[in-house]
């Protein structure tokens, strides 16, 4: 059983920083049952999922130890009160805010839906999609690459929310299979998208608890 990178372990939740190409949790077939959850289930049996990251996605995942805790979480994730900052590099060079200061945070807004012929696709549907909020902002405009770092904060948290913002307004995650260009799909050898930060309140203690993971790209 591969090493697992464990950020923080108590009685009550373990956060992990999962690696890209790592299922959060088992899909479809024998090929697919090797994933986090499973991993951190051989060391922890009481450990269950309470978010997932898609698999070329890096980064923090917090998991429950137990039905309650794993009830207690999921709801501090339902009501929104779970605070996640993401870094990934996109294609071509993004503007900042009109008042001259990069550093703000910018807003997509758009409804998304599930792209049933198209699966595992999602895609902007104005008519039928449900609402999707992203923040978003500068970190560092990469001209000799014609690239922007960029930090994302989603608010919601739709399928495939932050690539499909990203692309929507015309600069797509680097190394992204379901919505990079083939060109911006082949300018990384894996998806330029990580989790992280982490902040939330302990839903025991109250205690506030953050996270943050290095970014590795």
């Amino acid at each position: 059983m591969p090493s697992l990178d464990v950020i923080f372990l108590d009685d009550q939740m373990i956060v992990v920083n999962k690696a890209s190409g790592l299922l959060s949790v088992p899909g479809r077939g024998e090929d697919k049952q090797d994933c986090l959850i499973t991993r951190v289930q051989h060391e922890w049996p009481d450990a269950l999922t309470v978010h997932r990251l898609d698999m070329a996605t890096s980064g923090l995942v917090l998991i429950a130890r137990g039905l309650d805790m794993q009830r207690r979480l999921s709801q501090v994730f339902a009501l929104r009160e779970v605070h996640k900052t993401y870094e990934a590099v996109v294609a071509g060079m993004l503007n900042g805010p009109d008042s001259g200061a990069p550093e703000a945070w910018q807003d997509i807004q758009m409804p998304l839906l599930i792209d049933w012929p198209n699966r595992p696709k999602s895609k902007v549907d104005w008519e039928h999609g449900k609402p999707s909020h992203t923040q978003w902002r500068i970190k560092d405009q990469l001209l000799h690459e014609n690239a922007t770092r960029v930090e994302l904060k989603p608010i919601t948290g739709r399928t495939h929310q932050l690539r499909l913002h990203m692309m929507s307004i015309g600069h797509a995650i680097l190394g992204d299979a379901l919505y990079a260009s083939p060109e911006e799909f082949a300018r990384a050898p894996r998806m330029l998208l990580h989790a992280r930060e982490l902040q939330f309140r302990h839903p025991m203690t109250a205690k506030w608890m953050a996270f943050e993971s290095t970014v590795p790209f």
